[in-house]
């Protein structure tokens, strides 16, 4: 049985048009996605801007409501749960966002950041405040950040390290599936590197199940297993890694593979 299946996922939006707002026009997102995603996979999921990858991956977070289709998340199909149900089965999946700068509340401190998180799966800490500690630093530190920096606010770090805590934050609620959006794009090329290893070393030691959705076909092929590859709402081609690199079957992952830089 397959860690996570999208079943004919779709989302379809209305868009008003004309100088009244009389007509419209239907703008189909997510248009029919079917995908399968393995336990301790790395799912590649890549496309132009525009073509509907942060609208899915809203979708598998349970942050929109499908026009049609369905999650089904370990054999279960997530829009048949009841909403406290949905509530208790979030913390299993957790979603890392592009921009570091703009994802971490400017007014938390890094350890109230963290200890947010790490309360949503374990509430008897919030009354055992060594536990608690304990627990924030192990997780500063299981990112490769000094514990001894929690007491300080997102802007006093740098672009990599807020990544960073933005990774410990997701990672909190001890999910079973992460979803990073972007999560390289706004880092510096020598920052990325070191991003993109810390996902694979985590995913190796939490037996994390994750999809890693990016536009550059380079990061992709690093980090993933298999990618996805998206244009205008639909999959149109799923393939391991480098066989992807080597036999590219759709025209836009020709077109993304002729976007790589070449060492000349």
């Amino acid at each position: 049985m397959s860690y996570l299946e999208l079943q004919e996922l779709t989302k379809h939006f209305t868009k008003r048009e004309g100088l009244f707002g009389g007509g419209t026009t239907t703008v189909k997102a997510v248009d029919g996605v079917s995908l399968t995603l393995k336990k301790g996979e790395i799912l590649g999921l890549v496309g132009e801007s525009g073509c509907g990858k942060s609208t899915l991956s809203r979708l598998i977070m349970q942050l929109l409501d499908p026009t049609s289709g369905s999650v089904v998340l370990e054999g279960e199909r997530l829009a048949d749960l009841p909403h406290h149900e949905i509530r208790k089965r979030r913390r299993d999946f957790q979603m890392i966002f592009q921009d570091p700068y703009a994802s971490l509340n400017p007014r938390m401190t890094v350890f109230s950041t963290l200890a947010e998180a790490i309360l949503t799966r374990h509430p008897d800490l919030a009354s055992n405040r060594s536990g608690l500690e304990k627990a924030v630093s192990e997780l500063m530190e299981r990112v490769g950040l000094d514990s001894r920096y929690v007491r300080k606010y997102p802007h006093e770090f740098s672009g990599g390290q807020r990544q960073r805590i933005a990774i410990a934050r997701a990672l909190g609620p001890e999910p079973k599936l992460v979803l990073a959006d972007e999560p390289v794009s706004a880092l510096d090329v020598s920052i990325q590197s070191q991003i993109l290893n810390l996902l694979k070393d985590l995913r190796d030691e939490l037996d994390l199940t994750m999809i890693f959705i990016s536009h550059d076909l380079s990061v992709v092929r690093y980090i993933a297993d298999r990618i996805a590859v998206m244009e205008q709402g639909k999959i149109v081609e799923v393939q391991e890694a480098e066989q992807l690199f080597e036999t590219p079957e759709s025209e836009i992952t020709k077109t993304l593979l002729s976007a790589i830089p070449q060492i000349r």
